[in-house]
């Protein structure tokens, strides 16, 4: 199936977050604390997913308190932490939503994230993914992980259906 016919059912974008919407660098400072850096245009990129009327989810392997905070930020409620397996949280949402796994683009990098990259109807690797996620997924993105990846995403799908000139209107 052409990618342009795959991201047409796309309705929900699920995205792993340490390596897809950071560089996959965790840094702690003095106390403790973790941190991470996020890309802006990824930011973005999720808010006009949301204005076209779709739903935006995380899928995460390590659990954070800068993610919720991240999500929140963003307006995104479907947040899963401490989810070793990816795909059963994947399908849990898509059920959540009654949406099919068909519906669903997954963007991950590395092999936890394997068995949903294999599962749904659009998957995406960020540019420095594992190679096997590469060679797994329908598309890599030539940006990589925290480096607006997932806006790339989002933008090719919005565009392939037809949606992305009407969201650029408001901003000319």
């Amino acid at each position: 199936m052409k990618l342009e016919q795959r991201s047409r059912s796309i309705e929900l974008i699920l995205s792993d977050v340490d390596g897809v919407l950071t560089d996959g660098g965790i840094v702690f400072d003095n106390q403790g604390i973790e941190t991470k850096q996020f890309h802006i245009r990824d930011g973005m990129g999720i808010k006009l997913w949301q204005r076209a009327g779709y739903k935006f989810g995380l899928v995460t392997g390590r659990s954070s308190h800068i993610v919720k905070i991240r999500a929140a930020e963003l307006g995104i409620d479907l947040v899963r932490q401490s989810a070793e397996e990816k795909l059963p949280a994947a399908q849990q949402i898509a059920r959540e939503l009654g949406l099919s796994l068909e519906q669903v683009c997954y963007i991950g990098d590395d092999l936890p994230d394997l068995p949903a990259i294999k599962a749904v109807g659009l998957s995406v690797a960020v540019a420095d993914a594992a190679a096997e996620i590469r060679a797994a997924a329908h598309i890599t993105t030539t940006l990589g992980g925290g480096r607006g990846a997932v806006r790339e995403a989002v933008e090719m799908i919005l565009k392939h259906q037809g949606r992305w000139e009407n969201l650029v209107q408001k901003y000319l």
